[in-house]
């Protein structure tokens, strides 16, 4: 049934995706949502259908990041504006759901949609006070203090791959972090 649903999603039917963008952009940023949308990704990532396991639709909005302009004091020489983020907006929006929702920890994350305003991300995320979860031999090494905020550490997949180290090379500066490399790595 998995595969069947992971071919589904490899050419989406245009009509449906369209009218899903325009009810999600009608929605909040952030939708708890019954079922995963991507039953198949969602199972691959951790996903159980029990208690404790939240899915979060998260929105995030396209386009560039820019510097505000200083109104008064130094400025620099060439006022530059742009900015050059080196996270995804997989990560962003892992980082969001987790502000949000302070008591949950994030498991994983999954694209599920575009326009060319938002980008959309279905979030898993973990209850570590359920003794559902707690019990459960697979996933209760998210209860473990170091695996508290997992997004803003940056030991999610997402945050993993984009801070470089999917690379297993010895020359590519990004371990133990790139900040440890001189800012060489990435």
């Amino acid at each position: 049934m998995y595969y069947y649903i992971k071919q589904a999603w490899k050419k989406p039917d245009a009509a449906t995706l369209r009218q899903r963008m325009i009810d999600w952009r009608a929605s909040n940023v952030f939708t708890v949502v019954d079922k995963p949308l991507r039953l198949d990704k969602a199972r691959a990532l951790g996903y159980k259908d029990k208690k404790g396991f939240v899915v979060v639709r998260v929105r995030v909005p396209r386009g560039g990041h820019k510097r505000a302009r200083p109104n008064k004091a130094r400025r620099s020489k060439r006022m530059t504006n742009r900015k050059t983020l080196k996270m995804s907006y997989n990560w962003i929006a892992e980082l969001r759901a987790e502000k949000k929702f302070s008591n949950l920890e994030v498991l994983n994350s999954y694209p599920i949609g575009k326009d060319g305003i938002f980008y959309f991300f279905e979030v898993i995320m973990v209850d570590p006070s359920k003794p559902e979860i707690q019990n459960d031999k697979n996933i209760n090494w998210i209860i473990k203090n170091e695996n508290k905020n997992r997004a803003a550490h940056g030991i999610t997949s997402a945050g993993k791959k984009s801070r470089g180290l999917r690379k297993k090379q010895p020359t590519n500066k990004s371990r133990p972090s790139v900040g440890a490399g001189d800012s060489k790595g990435k």
